[in-house]
């Protein structure tokens, strides 16, 4: 049985349609990466498996239950065992970096001691123990970025979504956070769906790369296939660009 499963999905905004005829089945465990230009629809079908929209058509079914369907959502998304880490952060401004993260694990119904730990934990991995009791706004774009995969991580969720976790980091502290994230996942076997750009980024994390256009998948490959197309897409970038300088 799929982890998760989207069917024939379609969601629209206005007159735009943003995913299209959209069919994919993730197993439980798979690390998956959404690859596609901007506005192609990877942050929005992150949103329709986290439950925060609808589809206008089709099923999305999480560990074979009906999730959502034809417009409504079936099992909210406090119910879904997902965290996320989208674009904007979403971090609460009032809270300090430890009352976010502690925040999260009481929403979970943590025991304190235990809850405690994983601060301890997950505040080292980041490199923030220094940072714990300050709020948002006074840390740095990157610094905020980390708290934020932090309080997605420390809940040890089954589901874990990230929609360019990586972009306010620094190379070295990416390619840190990002083997972290890998060791965690192989003791926990959470299933990871990330969106990037960045094409070394996804060969280090994807178990499979879902390549994304106007809404609907245009190829799935595994790393190797995916390393290969990437190369192939790098060659026709090229192409185009030396005929327009000529």
């Amino acid at each position: 049985m799929a982890h998760i499963e989207l069917r024939k999905v379609h969601k629209a905004f206005g007159k735009h349609p943003a995913v299209r005829d959209f069919t994919l089945s993730i197993p439980r465990g798979e690390k998956l990466v959404l690859f596609g230009p901007s506005g192609c629809g990877k942050t929005t079908v992150l949103r329709l498996i986290a439950g925060l929209i609808p589809p206008d058509s089709g099923d999305i079914r999480i560990e074979g239950k009906l999730a959502s369907r034809d417009g409504e959502v079936l099992i909210e998304p406090y119910r879904r065992d997902v965290a996320m880490v989208f674009q904007d952060l979403a971090l609460w401004p009032h809270m300090t970096v430890r009352e976010n993260l502690l925040f999260a694990l009481q929403m979970r119904n943590v025991p304190p001691t235990e809850a405690e730990e994983r601060i301890s934990e997950i505040l080292s991995m980041m490199g923030m123990e220094e940072y714990a009791q300050k709020k948002p706004s006074r840390l740095s774009g990157g610094q905020q970025q980390r708290v934020a995969l932090a309080r997605a991580l420390i809940v040890r969720p089954r589901i874990l979504l990230l929609d360019e976790p990586f972009s306010s980091l620094d190379l070295e502290t990416a390619y840190r956070i990002r083997s972290e994230i890998l060791k965690l996942h192989e003791e926990a076997k959470f299933t990871l769906l990330l969106i990037t750009h960045d094409r070394d980024e996804a060969l280090q994390m994807a178990d499979r790369v879902v390549f994304m256009s106007e809404g609907r998948i245009i190829r799935i490959s595994g790393r190797r296939e995916a390393e290969a197309y990437f190369e192939e897409l790098r060659k026709r970038a090229h192409r185009g660009g030396k005929r327009s300088s000529e």
